[in-house]
């Protein structure tokens, strides 16, 4: 951080939420909740969405405080290590990324692992999922949209939900990064403690003559994607869904 930054510290926040030259990211927050593609000149080509997480380092802090106790008492290296497993802090975690979309002709429809509904790039719903990643890694879950079809697209809402029911949301830390085909990426961070919440509308996409702006939405949900639906009004008949064995 510069030495001015310290003397202004709202330059600082305000560079950070705007995006810079150096991050050439725009984050999306309560405080500037919105951005216009449109605007950015980033309404075509592919918009690239991606889904990342990794383990809060709060959930690492006890090991390292093991880790202390053993330098400063050199006898605990002879000690058998007690073995925990699916602790609260050492537990498998299965964030999944899905959108839900409703097109110009009224058509809707959900795209997401579960179930298998990867969707379609070229032909509708114009939007289609990579592939299922379940373990975290740092190519995450990506979700591609093909703007050059935007006028026949109406609104998307992306969401993350935890397919393996254990409300784990508080363990992690999770990113939805955007990458249009032009400009600035678009980073919203699920920084909302919500332990019990098994899924979380994170941003919507909406078609507003002929205007594109993405959302952020950041809404924990103690259901998975009926009660989303509920919220967001899709009217989508929902039943119990599974993935392929990894």
């Amino acid at each position: 951080m510069a030495f001015w930054d310290n003397l202004f510290p709202g330059r600082a926040a305000s560079q950070f939420d705007s995006g810079s030259a150096a991050s050439n990211t725009i984050d999306l927050t309560k405080r500037r909740p919105s951005v216009s593609l449109t605007k950015q000149g980033a309404a075509t080509g592919n918009l690239r969405v991606n889904l990342s997480w990794r383990m809060r380092t709060s959930d690492l802090e006890g090991r390292s405080r093991q880790s202390g106790r053993l330098l400063r008492n050199p006898s605990q290296f002879f000690k058998p290590e007690v073995v925990q497993a699916h602790t609260q802090g050492m537990v498998n975690v299965d964030l999944d990324l899905g959108c839900l979309y409703e097109l110009a002709d009224g058509s809707k429809g959900v795209v997401q692992p579960l179930g298998g509904f990867f969707g379609d790039l070229n032909g509708a719903p114009y939007v289609k999922l990579s592939g299922d990643d379940r373990f975290g890694g740092s190519s995450g879950e990506t979700i591609f949209v093909n703007l050059d079809h935007k006028d026949e697209i109406k609104r998307l809402l992306f969401f993350v939900y935890i397919y393996d029911q254990t409300p784990a949301f508080d363990r992690t830390h999770a990113k939805i990064t955007l990458y249009p085909s032009n400009g600035p990426r678009i980073e919203i961070e699920l920084d909302e403690r919500a332990p019990q919440a098994r899924s979380c509308a994170v941003f919507s996409v909406e078609n507003a003559k002929g205007e594109l702006t993405v959302r952020r939405e950041v809404r924990f949900v103690y259901g998975f994607q009926a009660e989303l639906d509920r919220l967001y009004g899709w009217g989508l008949q929902w039943g119990r869904g599974y993935k392929t064995k990894a």
